[in-house]
C-alpha cells in the first residue's frame, strides 16, 4: 500500500491559556496542504511517500527503510517507528515500511506528525481495519498533539492542545498556496518563550467564516510575537508574500515556514519565482 502524506497549515493560531501541567491550550484552524491528486494542475506534489507491506511469516520485527531528506533522530524517537510499534502491539503483526521524505522538518507544517498518522491508518487498513478511528486518534495523540488531525485529514477547528477537532467548511478549494521555508530552526522552547497566553477577542472559527480578504485584519498566529523579533527575516518573507499579491499570509504553527494564499495561479507562480534563494513550494488547495 502506498500513501501520499500531505502536510498541514495553521491558518491562525491563538494561545489562550497555560495549564498547570505546562501544556498550552490553543485554538487554531488546521487545513490540509499538498494533497496529492496527480492532476496537471498540481504536478509537483508537496508530500512524503509512504509504502507499507506486511512482513513475511518468518520476520519477527518491523523493518524501516528511509530515503529522501535525512531523518536526524534515533530510531526509537522516530514517529513512524513509534506508530508502527503501536499497531504491532495491537495486532501482533509485523510490517516493512518505506518512507521517502520530502516535507521539510522544523517548518510548522506537521510533516512528522503526518507521517505518524498515515502510518497508523495504512497499517490498520492492511490489517483489516480492526482498530476503530476513535482508538486510532487516541494512539495518534500519544505521538503528538498535531497527529489526530491527520486521521480524518480534513479542515478542522482545533481546541485543547490541538486534539479537540471540529470539521469546518473546505473554504480554500481551488486556491493556491506558496510556502517559503528559510533555513531557520525554531525550537518549541524558543517558540513559547515570549508567549503570554490570553483569550482571543474573536473566535478563529468565526473569523474563518468571513471572506479570506479580511483574514489579514482579524486572524493571527501568536507565535509570530515571540519568533519574529528573534528571526526578523521571517517577518520580511511574510511582507514579501503580500507584496507579490497574496490575499493572506501567515507563519504556520511554530514556524519557520511562511505561506501565502492566492486565487490566481499565474500570480502564485510569479511569487514563487521571486524567492530564488530559498526553498519554496506551490500547492493547489
Amino acid at each position: 500500500m502506498i500513501q501520499f502524506v500531505n502536510a498541514k497549515l495553521n491558518l491562525g493560531l491563538n494561545i489562550v491559556r497555560k495549564r498547570e501541567d505546562g501544556y498550552h491550550l490553543l485554538e487554531t484552524i488546521f487545513y490540509p496542504v499538498g494533497l496529492y491528486n496527480g492532476t496537471p494542475e498540481n504536478p509537483d506534489p508537496f508530500c512524503d511517500i509512504l509504502e507499507v507491506i506486511p512482513a513475511g511469516d518468518n520476520v519477527g520485527e518491523n523493518r524501516y527503510f528511509w530515503s529522501g531528506r535525512k531523518i536526524d533522530c534515533p530510531l526509537e524517537k522516530n514517529l513512524v517507528y513509534r506508530a508502527a510499534e503501536l499497531i504491532t502491539e495491537e495486532t501482533g503483526r509485523y510490517f516493512d515500511l518505506y518512507l521517502e521524505k520530502y516535507l521539510p522538518d522544523g517548518a510548522g507544517l506537521g510533516g512528522g506528525s503526518a507521517d505518524a498518522s498515515f502510518t497508523l491508518k495504512a497499517l490498520n487498513e492492511i490489517s483489516g481495519r480492526t482498530i476503530p478511528d476513535a482508538r486510532l486518534k487516541e494512539m495518534a495523540l500519544s505521538l503528538g498533539a498535531d497527529c489526530p488531525f491527520f486521521i480524518d485529514n480534513i479542515p478542522a477547528y482545533g481546541e485543547g492542545i490541538g486534539e479537540i477537532l471540529t470539521p469546518v467548511e473546505q473554504r480554500l478549494k481551488g486556491m493556491w498556496c506558496v510556502i517559503v521555508k528559510p533555513d531557520v530552526y525554531v525550537s518549541t522552547r524558543e517558540a513559547f518563550a515570549g508567549i503570554t497566553p490570553h483569550p482571543s477577542a474573536t473566535s478563529l472559527r468565526d473569523v474563518y467564516s468571513r471572506p479570506v480578504s479580511v483574514w489579514r485584519e482579524f486572524m493571527h498566529n501568536d507565535f509570530e510575537e515571540s519568533i519574529f523579533p528573534q528571526h526578523p527575516e521571517l517577518a520580511v518573507i511574510k511582507q514579501q508574500l503580500y507584496g507579490h499579491g497574496a490575499i493572506y499570509a501567515q507563519m504556520s504553527g511554530s514556524g519557520s515556514s511562511i505561506f501565502g494564499l492566492f486565487d490566481d495561479v499565474r500570480m502564485a507562480k510569479k511569487c514563487r519565482e521571486a524567492f530564488v534563494d530559498l526553498p519554496t513550494y506551490l500547492s493547489l488547495l
